[in-house]
């Protein structure tokens, strides 16, 4: 179950690598560092794999500088890496969704801890159902 966890996450440093290299096609990036930082990006899509531990705090710097460098797209970044990386990506997520995340980790801890499978996306729409008031 776990790899299944890291898998999903893999699979959005991906896409979020696919929207970073339009990005430099487009010529939407104003210096000669992106190449470098598309580098390190696929530094850590290597090493995650292998050592998701020691690969957070790259992530977290990568995924932070991605905030900075490219604030065009910040609003494409999935916010589920903002939570799996932790740390200063934090920063960029309100109180609210710190606290959707949260709930996701407990009720996916508690899945493995019991054997049951765990569907991230499908738990995370149900957290994000509105409740009876919000309904039209």
């Amino acid at each position: 179950m776990m790899a299944s966890h890291l898998e999903h996450h893999l699979a959005l440093l991906n896409h979020l690598r696919g929207i970073l290299v339009a990005l430099g096609e487009a010529e939407q990036v104003l210096d000669d560092s992106h190449a470098l930082f598309l580098e390190r990006y696929d530094e850590l899509l290597a090493e995650l794999p292998r050592d998701p531990v020691s690969s957070q705090y790259l992530g977290q710097v990568l995924i932070s500088q991605v905030f900075n460098r490219y604030p065009q797209i910040a609003h494409l970044v999935p916010r589920d890496l903002l939570w799996f990386f932790g740390g200063d990506c934090l920063h960029f997520m309100p109180d609210e969704e710190i606290a959707l995340y949260q709930t996701l980790d407990e009720r996916r801890f508690a899945a493995e801890e019991n054997g049951e499978p765990f569907d991230w996306h499908q738990e995370k729409q149900l957290l994000t159902l509105p409740t009876d008031g919000a309904r039209h």
